[in-house]
């Protein structure tokens, strides 16, 4: 890892952490600034005072755009000034449905407007790729959109036109480039680059896999492979490692990049009644988690998690030094958080659900309080709530029928609204009647979810919707400019 990378890491997690704990600060609007100051700071030579002046005004200039977004989003993330505009929708193809493509959806969601809760755009990709997850790049002027089957990568322009997506570029060489890293899972917002977990290897298509970075310009910059039994790569818990990978989330003051594991691709791409029915193919699903030094790319600690933990969500508080997961396989809500010696430490905190066999939990939100986790259960089409208040001893409070099934949920900064999606994988989406495909938005009041809007993807010959990300016309300050600076 080279210095000026470890540097530039550096100093943007310290700006944002700093401004996440600066959300009291009064608002200032970006957009009446009348000479901005990252141009001054990209034309003038800057002494260390003057750059550390610079990010002190920086953090203030920030503070605003903090309460708004997704609370699942990248703590790097230029966000979003107020409320959402737009949900952008990341949907898998259908044989015969439309044009059978990959594509973005893009839906209204602005209060008031003549096409609320309707589709304003959507843009095809080529062929069916499995759509699965996708992230901004730092600056927010583009989405990457991974295809877990083909490997392949897409960057829309968000920025030009926020209401209509444009493809830009398409990554088509990634197992070659990435030195056999395959099924990218999505894309994590890094000081000027994308963090990629991956779900596979272009080996043995199985669970052993790796982090791959790439730059906002959409070139390769590095793979770390998950540390594995044969090579632990100087992590502790070798034992318990076994290489799997799935989310990847930061937690920029602790300096701590954990990460989770599924399956590799020999598992997702196949039937999910075959599937189950093969035990020697349920063998192989990651039980683990690892804890990394973020700035080194250093794996730490390895976390026996029993049951593919999916999903990671940090908390959002400043000194709430833990993140939850859940389990798929096992239907348990997971901990991994810091004890009184500052040792990262992962352990089970509540069962999802009391139904037998499980509920399959596959996707989680924590609210932007950290007192609310929303955890939502493909089995039984169910969204779960719970009180997390005490981070150790969680209670549910609510649940609700979303669906036949559901997949994702996509929640606002104030907590008032909630967007669920129905695919989970081509091949394991439910048969027949079951097989509802939809986007739903609801409002949340604190006790209970209330339907606001209802698009039915499949009447409407769109596909399968998966990821859900937020778009706005109204965009602020890239924290992370200043700090990326060499």
């Amino acid at each position: 890892m080279s210095s000026g990378r470890k540097l530039g890491d550096e100093a943007a997690s310290q700006l944002a952490s700093r401004a996440t704990s600066a959300t009291a600060a009064r608002p200032i609007n970006p957009t009446k600034m009348k000479t901005p100051l990252i141009n001054h700071l990209h034309t003038a030579r800057l002494s260390p005072a003057i750059f550390c002046a610079a990010l002190v005004c920086t953090l203030v200039f920030s503070a605003s755009v903090l309460r708004a977004d997704e609370t699942c989003s990248s703590p790097y993330l230029a966000r979003i000034d107020g409320q959402e505009e737009f949900v952008y929708v990341w949907t898998l193809g259908v044989e015969g449905m439309g044009d059978g493509s990959d594509k973005l959806v893009t839906v209204d969601v602005k209060p008031g407007s003549p096409s609320y809760g309707k589709v304003v755009s959507s843009s095809s990709v080529d062929g069916c790729n499995e759509a699965h997850h996708g992230g901004f790049t730092d600056d927010r002027r583009q989405l990457w959109l991974a295809g877990l089957e083909s490997s392949r990568v897409f960057i829309f322009d968000v920025h030009t036109n926020p209401a209509k997506p444009k493809l830009t570029k398409t990554i088509d060489n990634f197992a070659d480039t990435t030195g056999g890293a395959v099924g990218p899972h999505g894309a994590y917002a890094l000081p000027g680059r994308v963090l990629i977990p991956c779900l596979s290897n272009a080996k043995d298509k199985g669970g052993k896999t790796a982090l791959v970075e790439y730059g906002n310009d959409g070139n390769y910059i590095t793979t770390h492979w998950l540390p594995t039994k044969q090579d632990a790569r100087g992590a502790s818990g070798a034992e318990f490692a076994d290489g799997y990978g799935y989310d990847a989330r930061v937690l920029p003051r602790k300096n701590a990049l954990l990460t989770s594991s599924f399956t590799g691709w020999n598992n997702y791409t196949t039937d999910f009644g075959k599937l189950t029915a093969d035990p020697e193919a349920m063998k192989h699903f990651g039980n683990t988690m690892v804890m990394w030094d973020f700035h080194a790319r250093q794996p730490k600690k390895v976390f026996e998690v029993p049951g593919a933990p999916l999903e990671i969500r940090w908390a959002w508080g400043d000194k709430h030094n833990y993140a939850f997961t859940a389990t798929a396989l096992t239907s348990k809500l997971w901990l991994v958080y810091a004890d009184d010696r500052g040792e990262w430490q992962a352990k089970e905190v509540a069962p999802i659900s009391d139904v037998k066999g499980g509920v399959l939990p596959v996707d989680i939100s924590i609210s932007a309080d950290d007192k609310t986790l929303f955890v939502d259960c493909f089995g039984d089409g169910k969204c779960r709530v719970f009180d997390v208040s005490d981070p150790q001893k969680p209670k549910q409070i609510y649940e609700k029928p979303i669906g036949k099934q559901v997949n994702m949920v996509s929640q606002s900064w104030d907590g008032k609204r909630l967007y669920f999606t129905s695919s989970l994988l081509a091949r394991w989406d439910k048969q027949g009647a079951d097989n509802e495909q939809f986007l739903r938005g609801y409002t949340w009041d604190g006790k209970e979810l209330k339907p606001a809007f209802d698009l039915d993807f499949t009447a409407l010959k769109l596909g399968r919707p998966h990821h859900m990300l937020f778009g706005s016309t109204k965009i602020g300050a890239n924290r992370t400019t200043v700090a990326s600076i060499r």
